[in-house]
């Protein structure tokens, strides 16, 4: 299995993701995006937004800013109590996560246990830090950013980077409702940036201090949580589920389905129709079901305001992690902020004809922690073709189509084909290098199809178009190529398409 290690590594090489600041010498748990990494990230949010936003009539979306009033945070609790438990080496200063440390050095679930709890785990285990030192008492560390609004430092003008995107829904809930004229139930939808000072990043994209998240709130009165009309659509799904009970007996998962999750009350239909949603969409972009599972919340590391909490975690090389979360939060954020800005945030409910502060069930997920699962997904290492195959779907890939000339003197002709097709479909051109080479790369970066124009194609007027994944290709005619890349991308066999031909020699014959 492909290591954190080595994915960094492809990454970088191939033009995904670059170290911050590495001419620097980095600055770490931050990374930039590369050509090939914003256009894969990109078509990732694409995604999500169309099928949750604009895919819907019962979601609205916004762009709240990163930096926001302290009052805000002060409301949301962050600033009292958005912290980890660190523990520090005595004799090096250096500082740890104390519940990953455990969890690293024990291999037990940490989530939920307290600084009390960890330290006595840590004296028990006669644990020390990675350097063999002893470590102190642990103690807690907020995770915000501060800074400064204005040319003077005051207590007045302090604020904070968001650590994360909800609170901006919550602070504008009264605003969106107002102008959007959206009844209940409804949701409201962000992506963007949100930044947590990590005591110790790791495993590459994934444990980071600037991220990018994709929210939905949505919101519900109290007697609609299990009134949902769309649970129809999602009940049947096929989960994993480890559930509280599992856990606490040290099972592994189990399958289920959304509608007996919901039946045996460990969701109400709400929100058990949002854990379907999410689940089918990481199928959908190309999750494989068997990495994919549903991990309860235990009681004592639900928050005090959630009656359930569930992760969507994904299978990586360094285990089970959460990729996705998905929270019934009652309406804790909104009592919290109507509370601190003297402000009415019910809204008025034609159907109960009366005032409500609503409910709100949350789907929340980080984009960059997406895109290290499908990268995991598609990386394939080809033994046979001698080179990386990255099978990403085609809505997702950085390109979808690659279109090449078998030799340069062809190129002015494969410029006309790019003209033809590149305003639909997101294409690039190469031609340097053997046929073979410009497959295999084009195999590296998750390119589904490559169209080729060879000297027969200036008889013909026909071109090549192979398929990344079988390695298969037919030929079929210039002209028709828009409708058939379209047909490709939809789905459709590409034996079905055209003319099937012997491949040409390919990269390992190169």
């Amino acid at each position: 299995m492909t290591s954190i290690e080595e994915m960094y590594t492809f990454c970088k090489k191939k033009g995904f993701v670059f170290p911050n600041s590495e001419i620097y010498g980095g600055l770490s748990g931050f990374y930039d995006y590369g050509p090939m990494g914003v256009e894969m990230k990109n078509n990732i949010k694409n995604s999500w937004w169309k099928r949750f936003v604009t895919g819907r009539r019962d979601v609205v979306g916004i762009d709240g800013c990163i930096i926001s009033h302290q009052k805000v945070w002060q409301a949301s609790g962050h600033v009292a109590c958005f912290t980890d438990v660190m523990v520090e080496d005595t004799k090096t200063n250096e500082r740890y996560r104390a519940d990953l440390l455990v969890a690293d050095a024990l291999g037990i679930q940490t989530d939920g246990m307290k600084a009390e709890e960890l330290w006595q785990v840590i004296q028990d285990n006669n644990l020390t830090s990675p350097k063999g030192n002893p470590l102190s008492a642990p103690k807690q560390f907020n995770l915000m950013f501060k800074t400064t609004v204005g040319p003077v430092e005051t207590e007045q003008s302090t604020a904070y980077l968001r650590p994360e995107t909800a609170q901006l829904i919550f602070a504008n809930f009264k605003a969106v409702c107002e102008t959007s004229r959206m009844k209940l139930p409804f949701g409201i939808a962000q992506i963007g940036k949100a930044f947590r000072n990590e005591i110790s990043p790791r495993d590459f994209l994934f444990r980071v201090r600037e991220f990018e998240q994709m929210e939905i709130e949505f919101f519900l009165r109290p007697d609609q949580m299990d009134d949902c009309a769309y649970l129809k659509d999602v009940e049947g799904l096929q989960v994993n589920l480890l559930s509280q009970e599992a856990q606490e007996k040290g099972n592994e998962h189990s399958q289920t389905t959304i509608g007996d999750m919901v039946k045996q009350k460990k969701c109400t239909s709400w929100h058990g129709y949002w854990l379907g949603a999410m689940y089918q969409w990481f199928m959908d972009i190309g999750i494989s079901p068997e990495k994919l599972r549903l991990r309860e919340h235990l009681k004592e590391e639900l928050s005090h305001y959630s009656s359930a909490t569930f992760d969507i975690e994904y299978h990586f090389p360094f285990g089970w992690k959460e990729i996705h979360g998905n929270a019934n939060r009652g309406n804790f954020d909104l009592t919290q902020h109507r509370e601190a800005s003297k402000q009415n945030l019910e809204i008025f409910d034609e159907e109960k004809q009366e005032k409500i502060l609503p409910h709100v069930i949350e789907p929340s997920q980080g984009v960059d922690r997406a895109f290290l699962a499908l990268l995991y997904e598609g990386f394939t290492d080809d033994k046979e073709r001698g080179n990386i195959v990255l099978r990403l779907p085609p809505n997702i890939a950085p390109y979808q189509v690659g279109i090449f000339s078998l030799v340069k003197k062809l190129k002015d002709e494969t410029e006309a084909v790019f003209d033809l097709v590149h305003e639909e479909f997101a294409c690039f051109t190469d031609h340097a290098g053997t046929i073979g080479r410009r497959y295999a790369r084009a195999d590296e970066l998750g390119v589904p199809y490559c169209v080729t124009f060879d000297f027969d194609s200036l008889q013909d007027k026909k071109v090549t178009v192979r398929d990344r994944d079988s390695t298969t290709q037919i030929r079929v005619a210039i002209d028709s190529l828009p409708e058939i890349i379209g047909s490709l991308i939809k789905g459709a066999a590409i034996e079905t398409l055209g003319e099937q031909i012997l491949p040409t020699t390919d990269s390992k014959e190169q």
